[in-house]
C-alpha cells in the first residue's frame, strides 16, 4: 500500500507526543489490515515527530503567561520542509492557535482533534458525554461548541473537579506519578458519571490517557481518546494514496 508522508507536532508534554506515536502505528496497522495489505516494517509510512518544549498552553490562555505560538509554528515549519501533507498536534489545549497556524503553514494540512473526535462521535451515534480537559480547552469551550453544533450533550466537572483534574495533570503524569494521576482522574470520573449517567466520557487532554485507561468503579462507561481518534485521522491521510 502505498503512503504519503505525515508529521506530528508533539512535547506538550512530551509523554503525550511520545504515545502519541504508538497509537498512530497502531492506527497504521488497523489501516494496512483494513486495506487487505501485509503488515511489515516498510508498509508503514515516513511519519516525522518532533517535540519542542513550549510554553504551556492553559497558563497562556489563562494566566496571561508566554505564547507557545511561535514554538509551535517553528515545529510545523520544520515539518513541512520535510514534505509533510498533513501534521497532528498531539496537544488538546494547542488547538487554540490552530487557526493561526494553518494560516501561517497553508500548504500543510493541520488536523483538528475536535473536529475529528465529534465526527467520529457522531458516526457512534453518541448523543451525551462527559468532558475531561485541561482549565485552558474548558476555557475556549471548543469541544462544547463542536458537540452542541452537532446535538450531542456535553457534561462538565464542578470547579473543584477541574481543579483536582488538573493536579492530576501536573502533580501526577507530568511529575511521572502515575498513581497520583489515576486515583485523581478516576475519582472525577466516577463522580460524573454518576452525577449525570454518562456512558462515554471524553478525555480532552493528551496526558489524561496516560494514567486513566479504564473506571473500575463503572466498567460499562466508554472511555474516549480524542489522541486514538487523531492518530487514525492521520493513518488515514498517510495512506490517502490516488
Amino acid at each position: 500500500m502505498r503512503s504519503r508522508k505525515v508529521g506530528i507536532l508533539g512535547g506538550m508534554g512530551p509523554a503525550a507526543g511520545a504515545d502519541f506515536i504508538r497509537l498512530f502505528v497502531a492506527a497504521c496497522k488497523r489501516e494496512l489490515q483494513a486495506g487487505g495489505s501485509a503488515v511489515f516494517d516498510q508498509a508503514f509510512p515516513e511519519h516525522w515527530l518532533v517535540q519542542l518544549p513550549v510554553p504551556d498552553r492553559t497558563e497562556a490562555l489563562l494566566d496571561d503567561g508566554p505564547s507557545p505560538l511561535a514554538g509551535m509554528l517553528r515545529g510545523i515549519e520544520g515539518l513541512a520542509r520535510h514534505e509533510v501533507v498533513s501534521v497532528a498536534i498531539a496537544c488538546n489545549t494547542a488547538h487554540a492557535w490552530h487557526p493561526q497556524l494553518q494560516a501561517s503553514c497553508p500548504d500543510v494540512e493541520l488536523l483538528h482533534i475536535v473536529h475529528e473526535t465529534v465526527q467520529s462521535l457522531v458516526e457512534s451515534g453518541v448523543a451525551s458525554v462527559g468532558l475531561l480537559a485541561t482549565l485552558g480547552t474548558y476555557t475556549l469551550g471548543l469541544y462544547q461548541q463542536a458537540l452542541a453544533a452537532r446535538g450531542i450533550a456535553c457534561h462538565l466537572p464542578t470547579e473543584a473537579e477541574r481543579a483536582q483534574v488538573m493536579r492530576g495533570i501536573v502533580e501526577g503524569v507530568k511529575a511521572g506519578d502515575m498513581a497520583l494521576a489515576t486515583t485523581l482522574f478516576s475519582d472525577v470520573a466516577a463522580r460524573m458519571v454518576e452525577r449525570h449517567g454518562c456512558q462515554d466520557l471524553v478525555l480532552a487532554c493528551t496526558e489524561i490517557p496516560l494514567a486513566l485507561t479504564a473506571l473500575a468503579t463503572h466498567p460499562g462507561v466508554r472511555l474516549v481518546d480524542p489522541a486514538q481518534v487523531l492518530a487514525q485521522a492521520l493513518a488515514q491521510r498517510a495512506y490517502a494514496v490516488a
